[in-house]
Formats: C-alpha cells, structure tokens, sequence
C-alpha cells in the first residue's frame, strides 16, 4: 500500500510539473504575441501624444532652447482667428463629405447587391479602384479636373453650352472649398460600397422575399429591412469618415495647400503649415492646435454616440 501510494503521490507531481510548464508557455507565448503591439502602441501613439501635451506647452522652434510659458499658446489660440476659420472649414467637411459618401455608397450597394446586375464584381474593382491609389494621383487627377484651359470640368460645361472663359475653380475662393468635396466622395465611395455589399450579403434573403410577397417595393424594403438591419454597420462608418473629415488634410494640401486667402485652410493644415511649412517653426503652438483638435475629435465621437447609439437589432 505504501508502495501504491508513493507512486500516485509521483504521477500527481508529475501532472503537476507538466501543467505548470504548459501554463509558463501559455503565459510566455501570450507575452511575446502582446509585447511587440503593445509596445509599438507605446512607442509610436502614446508617446508622441504626450510629449505634444509637454511641447504645447513650450515656445520652442524645435533647434534652439525651449521655453516653458504655460498655457500661453492656448490663450493665443482662442484669439487666433485663423484657427476658427479653419475649424469652420472642417465642419463644412465633416457635414457634406460623411454624408454623401454614405448615400452614395449605400444606393450603390444596394444596386449591385438586389438588382442583379451582371458584371457586379467588375464594378466593386471599379468603384474600389480610387482607393488603391495614391492620395497625390488622387490630388493630381482632381487639379486637372477643374483646370482652367484644360480641365475636364469646364470641358463638360462646354458640351452643355456653358462656356466658363477659362474659369479655375480652385483659385477662386468662392468655389475652391466646395470643390474640395468631390475629390474626398470619390475616393472614399469605393471601400464603403464593398463593405456595405458585404453587410447586405449577410441579411437573410427570406425577409425580403416575405416583403416581396407583401407587396413591398424597393424603397420599403431599402427602408424598412436594409437599413435598419446596417444601422450598426453605418454607424461605424459614419464614426471614421467624422474623424477622417476632421484629421485629414493631405489633399487639401496638394490641391489648395489652403488658398486661395485660406479659403480652404484646415485645422490640421494650418498645426502642419506651423510646424513644418513656415520659416519660422512654432512646435509649440502647433502642439496647442493639435490638443484642440484632439478635443473635437472626441466631442465628434460623443455626438455620434449620441446621435446614433450602438443598438442591436435581430432579424
């Protein structure tokens, strides 16, 4: 007995040897799988975000001594009224550019996904084609389009009988903010359209076969079966082209770089334009804008969730 009982007291110590290894790998490949994402999430978002809460505190050009004045460049900031006229000129954006690609996408999609058209994976490459490109082709592609002795615009106009006299319609400040907006729809209709064709996939095809047979039209079930059931989909979308309309900046920049007069000067044009395009630099009061811009893109992000909570629905 004696006997018998060492040896269960050793296999229970060998299963314990063996589970303790197998929870030290556990732990160790939970480790390296962590460590390299958490540490680029460290290394390359946390702290640049705080050092720019530090350096929005300095007056500094970025070569010579930096000089700590506190909130100073906040105070400069709330008088600065090119920092207004460019967050006016985001709004613009964050109000017309979600919008349309939205609408857009979602008529698109629903086309292609309940019509039956043929070809419908040629037209996803085709709509999904301006997002391969590069966002200076992009840029470049848009300066030709409203060119003013050879732009395809005034080109069209023409057909029509409308002769521009060589208008360019990103020098005049009248225009060029609203002939901004083309250029980001076009090149972001594509990717929502693919992932609005791939949500509208997933609803069964018998709640619109049951709606067919209660007589309901495309519009009704558009309205009352498609929509509904992306509504959390939709959200999400909506949630990165508010932030992207708010943040990006990077075709302005080829277009406009925001003239004429800073009639499409951006939030983050004018902190980049500060920072790196001047003569002299200002790290720290484009530090200070960049805080402030953080700011709007959080109170974003609470009136969406506002506006559009996270509900979910059943089908």
């Amino acid at each position: 007995m004696h006997a018998v009982r060492n040896e269960t007291n050793a296999g229970r110590a060998v299963r314990a040897g063996r589970l303790q290894k197998a929870n030290v790998q556990k732990r160790l490949f939970l480790l390296l799988a962590v460590v390299p994402a958490y540490g680029g999430y460290l290394l390359f978002t946390l702290y640049p975000n705080l050092m720019s809460v530090y350096y929005s505190l300095l007056n500094w050009n970025g070569i010579s001594d930096a000089k700590f004045v506190g909130l100073q460049n906040y105070a400069y900031m709330i008088r600065d009224k090119y920092v207004w006229r460019a967050l006016g000129h985001n709004l613009f954006y964050m109000a017309t550019v979600p919008v349309c690609v939205i609408l857009i996408s979602l008529f698109l999609a629903y086309l292609l996904t309940n019509k039956g058209y043929k070809g419908t994976k040629l037209f996803k490459v085709l709509f999904f084609f301006p997002n391969v490109l590069a966002t200076v082709v992009v840029a470049l592609l848009w300066a030709f389009v409203y060119d003013g002795s050879y732009g395809l615009l005034n080109a069209l106009l023409r057909l029509v009988g409308i002769d521009m006299n060589g208008y360019y319609w990103l020098g005049d400040a009248k225009t060029a903010l609203a002939a901004i907006v083309p250029p980001y729809v076009w090149a972001g209709v594509g990717l929502y359209v693919v992932i609005f064709m791939n949500a509208m996939a997933t609803i069964p095809k018998s709640l619109y076969e049951s709606a067919v047979l209660e007589g309901a039209g495309h519009t009704t079930r558009l309205f009352r079966i498609t929509i509904p059931l992306m509504l959390p989909i939709i959200r999400v979308c909506a949630l990165f082209l508010v932030l992207g309309s708010l943040k990006s900046f990077d075709k302005v920049l080829i277009l406009t770089n925001g003239g004429p007069a800073g009639s499409t000067d951006l939030i983050g044009l004018y902190m980049f334009n500060l920072a790196f395009g001047s003569e002299a630099h200002n790290y720290g009061y484009a530090s200070a804008i960049g805080m402030f811009l953080f700011v709007v893109l959080v109170a974003a992000k609470l009136l969406i969730d506002r506006l559009m909570p996270n509900r979910a629905y059943e089908y």
